[in-house]
């Protein structure tokens, strides 16, 4: 969603199609393993085995200087080194203050829920004011994009306070609920707080205690759904409000609804499918064999993690699904040569995000998005080689990182 609203917006703006496109693919770099309210990184802790809050704080490290350069990319691909020059310390200014943001937040909260609603408006509001006092020398424009009298008109139409407050609104909304579901309500929804009976749990016949590891323990399969405690149920209480609080009538609501499923009843099939292989391959022990086979590469195989990430994204679509196939080989391979697991599921994660640059299913929807379908190889040619660069950065940076905790 958020590539094919980016692309669209660019066009409007007069960029070209494939380019807003490819644009819009390579800005998602910046927050690609904690969108869709971070249920990459929760994902990945579930499967991996690992804490959520410590696989926060331990994608910091492997990401967050990654992130702090996209903006100055963005502006390298639009205007090279001239850009650079004169807008590059902005652009890295905008990007070492949502870097930040997102690291402040997963280190103190280690709730990667909340990394794509606050770091965002804090960079803008930090863009706003620097541009109150400072313009560039040049102005780039696209060969396509209105004249200077043109956006001139566009920027004289006002709009009061309130009618820009109810335009914001439905992201106003969202935001208060992730954060109250993220924090103040957290420990009310959990297992243990009054509202914990809400949480439906039990065994899976067959499997729970019935499958014993080669260490002789019994493996555990409990199914658990949080009903209120869900992030899933803040962003539905956001959209009941905003329908409460808006002229968008019931049966509009409803028709939205059912062109959401429409749009998503696909992907959401293939999440269920893949967390079915990903159970198998975990209760069967081929997860733990694979493994194990990939530890031959003893203290070299840090610098191949983000490379399995990177596939696992390209196959799937999705960072995680990815996760959802990797996060336990990540975690056990990374037991078998004594490196921290955290440090790999984190790895994975990030090559996951840049293979979302050229998956397949977002080079799609980017294209669909632009009204651009059929030339999806066109734009996977403008794409991958940004894919290719920071992939093979993200390999060199999790290497160095495993020699330096180690």
């Amino acid at each position: 969603i958020p590539i094919a609203i980016s692309a669209a917006l660019l066009v409007s703006l007069g960029f070209n199609p494939l380019k807003a496109s490819m644009l819009a693919l390579v800005a998602n770099a910046a927050s690609g393993a904690y969108g869709a309210i971070g249920i990459p990184v929760t994902t990945a802790a579930k499967v991996g085995g690992l804490d959520t809050a410590h696989l926060s704080a331990g994608m910091v490290p492997v990401l967050q200087i990654f992130v702090a350069f996209v903006p100055l990319l963005m502006v390298a691909i639009q205007d090279g080194m001239r850009g650079i020059r004169e807008v590059g310390l902005v652009a890295l200014m905008t990007g070492v203050i949502f870097s930040g943001g997102q690291a402040a937040i997963l280190i103190l909260l280690g709730s990667p829920e909340l990394v794509d609603i606050i770091p965002p408006l804090l960079s803008l509001v930090a863009l706003a004011l620097v541009m109150q006092k400072w313009q560039p020398k040049h102005i780039y424009r696209e060969p396509t994009a209105p004249s200077l009298e043109e956006a001139q008109a566009q920027q004289n139409v006002k709009h009061t306070g309130g009618e820009i407050v109810k335009a914001w609104s439905p992201f106003i909304f969202l935001s208060a609920t992730i954060l109250l579901w993220s924090t103040a309500l957290k420990s009310v929804f959990a297992t243990t707080g009054p509202l914990g009976a809400a949480t439906l749990a039990f065994p899976i016949p067959g499997i729970h205690e019935a499958i014993t590891t080669g260490a002789g323990k019994t493996v555990t399969a409990m199914f658990s759904w949080n009903t209120l405690g869900a992030s899933g149920t803040a962003i539905l209480v956001a959209a009941l409000i905003t329908i409460l609080t808006s002229k968008i009538s019931w049966g509009e609501a409803f028709e939205e609804l059912g062109g959401t499923w429409n749009q998503l009843k696909m992907p959401i099939l293939m999440i269920c499918l893949v967390m079915s292989v990903a159970n198998v391959m975990n209760y069967a022990g081929m997860t733990t064999s694979i493994a194990l086979a990939l530890a031959a590469a003893g203290p070299v195989f840090p610098l191949l993690s983000p490379i399995i990430g990177w596939i696992g994204v390209f196959v799937t679509g999705s960072v995680t699904n990815a996760n959802v196939l990797f996060a336990g080989l990540q975690s056990t391979t990374a037991a078998q040569i004594a490196v921290d697991p955290t440090l790999l599921v984190a790895a994975n994660t990030a090559g996951g995000v840049m293979g979302k640059i050229v998956s397949p299913q977002s080079i799609a929807i980017a294209a669909a998005a632009v009204n651009s379908a059929g030339e999806e190889s066109k734009i996977t040619s403008m794409s991958i080689k940004y894919s290719a660069i920071l992939l093979g950065l993200v390999c060199v940076w999790s290497f160095a990182l495993s020699l330096m905790m180690g």
